[in-house]
Formats: C-alpha cells, sequence, structure tokens
C-alpha cells in the first residue's frame, strides 16, 4: 500500500517543476498562472493574473475555462504539494506544458515577490449569483466583469422590459434607462417593468423600482428625456454596450452614429406584430445598422406596433436574446451576433438567420470617426459626415 509520501514522491518524478524565481520568469514569458488553492486561502492573497480553480474542482472545471490544453502553465498552490498533484493529474489529461511552483505562494511571499488581496464576492453575492459561479465559463471572475459593467437601455418599453430585468438580475452593476413616456394601461400586455398601480408615473422611474427591487446591487440610472443630438454623445459616454429597444428610424440611426464615433457595440432588436430580429452592431470590427439598412423604408412600409399591433410574448422572447448578448458581449463568450441577423417568427416557431455585410459605400465608419458629425436626423435618416482634410 503506498503512504502519502510515496505518492508524492511519484507526482514529482512524472512533471516538471520550478521554484518561485523561475515561475516569475516563465510568466513573463507568456505561461498562464493557476491557482489551485481554496477560495479562503485565494481571498487572503493571490498573484495578480492568476485563473484560480481549486483543486478539487480542477478536473470538471479546467477544459471550461481553459480548452487550449497547448497554453504554457504554472501551477501554485500554498506549498508546492496540490500543485504537483495537479500537474501531474493536467498531464494525463492532455495539457502539454505545465510545471508545479514548488514552495508555491508562502515561498513566493516570503520572498518579497508582488501579490495583493484581491477582490472577491461578498457572501450575500456569492449566494445570490451562486448558479453563475458553477459555470466554469463564468465563475467569480465573470461575475465581477458584470458587477463592473455598464449597459444602456434605449427605451423602457417591450424590448427593453425582459431585457433590463435579466440584465439585473444577472448581476450587470449599472444599468442607464432612456425613456420619457409615461406607463399606460395599453402598455401593461408586454412592458413586464410596469404595473397597474404605476400607471401614469414616468417610465424610468417605473423601471427604476422593478430593478432595485430585484436587485439592490444594481445602480439604475435614469434619463427622462428625448434622446438628441444634443445629449446623446454625453448619455452613451462610459457604457460598454447599448442595448437597442427603440421604435423608430430616427433614434435608430441617431444612435448608430454616435455607437459608431464612441466605439460602442450595440445590441439591435426590433418586433413586427408575430416577428422579431436581433443582431449586433460592433463598430469595431463589424457591419453597423447604416450597413444593414442605409435608408429607412417608406412609412408605410414599417408601421409601428402601435399602428400594426404586437402578440405580448414576442418582445419577451427578443428581448431576453438582446439581454444574452449584451452579457456574452461584457463577458467575451461565445459566439455573438456581429454580422449575424436572426430573425423569429412566432407562428411558425422558427428562427432564420443572415449574414450582413459591411458596405463600402457606408462613410459613418469607426475609421471615419472623427468625421461623422452628430446631429438632428431628417425623415430619410442621412448621415452626417464631413469631408476629409485636404492633403
Amino acid at each position: 500500500m503506498a503512504s502519502f509520501r510515496d505518492l508524492l514522491q511519484a507526482a514529482k518524478s512524472r512533471i516538471k517543476e520550478t521554484d518561485p524565481a523561475g515561475a516569475e520568469a516563465l510568466i513573463a514569458e507568456g505561461y498562464l498562472l493557476l491557482d489551485v488553492r481554496e477560495p479562503d486561502e485565494f481571498e487572503q492573497g493571490a498573484i495578480p493574473g492568476s485563473m484560480h480553480i481549486p483543486r478539487g474542482n480542477l478536473e470538471p472545471g479546467i477544459e471550461g475555462r481553459l480548452p487550449d490544453h497547448d497554453q504554457p502553465l504554472v501551477v501554485m498552490c500554498a506549498g508546492g504539494v496540490r500543485s504537483a498533484f495537479a500537474v501531474d493529474t493536467l498531464n494525463q489529461m492532455g495539457y502539454t506544458n505545465a510545471v508545479s511552483m514548488d514552495g508555491g505562494f508562502n515561498r513566493w511571499k516570503d520572498e518579497g515577490r508582488n501579490w495583493k488581496t484581491p477582490r472577491t464576492l461578498a457572501p450575500d453575492q456569492r449566494n445570490r449569483y451562486q448558479r453563475h459561479l458553477l459555470l466554469p465559463e463564468l465563475g467569480e471572475e465573470g461575475q465581477l466583469k458584470l458587477l463592473d459593467a455598464k449597459v444602456l437601455l434605449l427605451g423602457a418599453g417591450g424590448l427593453g422590459s425582459p431585457a433590463a430585468l435579466y440584465l439585473a438580475a444577472a448581476g450587470v452593476g449599472t444599468v442607464g434607462i432612456i425613456d420619457m413616456d409615461v406607463v399606460d394601461e395599453s402598455n401593461l400586455q408586454r412592458q413586464i417593468l410596469h404595473n397597474m398601480d404605476r400607471v401614469g408615473e414616468r417610465k424610468v422611474d417605473s423601471a427604476k423600482k422593478t430593478l432595485t427591487a430585484l436587485n439592490p446591487d444594481v445602480n439604475v440610472v435614469t434619463y427622462d428625456v428625448r434622446l438628441g443630438a444634443d445629449n446623446i454623445m454625453d448619455i452613451l459616454d462610459g457604457y460598454d454596450v447599448v442595448v437597442d429597444g427603440a421604435d423608430n428610424f430616427p433614434s435608430r440611426y441617431l444612435l448608430n452614429d454616435a455607437s459608431v464615433k464612441l466605439g460602442i457595440p450595440v445590441v439591435h432588436g426590433s418586433i413586427f406584430r408575430f416577428e422579431g430580429q436581433v443582431t449586433v452592431f460592433n463598430p469595431l470590427d463589424g457591419p453597423t445598422y447604416r450597413d444593414m439598412l442605409p435608408e429607412a423604408p417608406p412609412a408605410e412600409f414599417a408601421p409601428s406596433c402601435a399602428e400594426a399591433g404586437v402578440l405580448g410574448v414576442l418582445p419577451g422572447i427578443v428581448g431576453s436574446i438582446q439581454a444574452l448578448e449584451a452579457i456574452k458581449l461584457i463577458l467575451g463568450l461565445g459566439e455573438g451576433l456581429s454580422g449575424r441577423l436572426v430573425a423569429f417568427d412566432a407562428m411558425d416557431m422558427t428562427f432564420h438567420e443572415y449574414k450582413l455585410q459591411v458596405d463600402p459605400t457606408n462613410e459613418v465608419t469607426w475609421v471615419n470617426r472623427e468625421r461623422i458629425q452628430i446631429a438632428e436626423l431628417d425623415g430619410l435618416c442621412m448621415p452626417q459626415v464631413s469631408e476629409p482634410p485636404a492633403n
């Protein structure tokens, strides 16, 4: 029967080890530091830039967090024992270049190398977001990103309602809402941020009550104004993502031009009767609203929901997808909808995807951002771009 010492010696005979000085040099060369200590140890002090996966969660969690088996790794625990067993396991799992740090964090700290007390979730936040924390692709690091994120919603109506609820529930730290309307009883068939007791209230005030009651972590910033050329740049500045729930073309084009100029991605959604569409306009590396729709269609071809009607549950589906895409943008998860438009038909219960391309004639681009002029738009929503400077 093998003793613990026998098992440790056998593991060390199969792995590569280095001391803290060697580990520091490897990290400088591009090795990722994997910290396998327990959460309470990690909270007391950690090395900046490290990835934390407790030893007990390593086998089920590592491939979700680190799918690249060729990523060079320095593995660290408190003293070098758990990291040795961890590297032995990683080798068996197919990770090709993992090194254990002999002496671990204790020796690293004793030698005066850089460390700090990491920011962590409070106990009540751990309980609230525990289902997120179980996802290796998200975890505590991802939840902290969400809490630091700022998302602006254009509208507190049919699309803005489900998007705001799910963003707040997910723990997005700042949710901004632009809307200058009041709650009407006819809104309640689909605008689930509001209720009968708030008929006649400002929509932004009603939305703030709902979201803060759902999650006190969220700072709800309200803009009870008409979005225009005189305020859009100031309102958008500082936000990470915009969720577009506008119901008119001038607002969409104005949002496009401002977001392109600022380099802010927009998660666009639209609904009509039984149909919905969602896409992402990322001005840094993908098509934008003007690439998809260079000019607004005639009014008779684009009636509003007030004119054509809409199935109440439809904006719930589209707005939820918008919230999902916003969260993916914040976390850098998965394949986003930039360059892809998803159309949903509720009657047939079908989804269709269409590719969107950059229009080479479109001048409202990130490259031309200094030339974009933010101005009130006429019925044709024509772009405002200044002439390039003379050579």
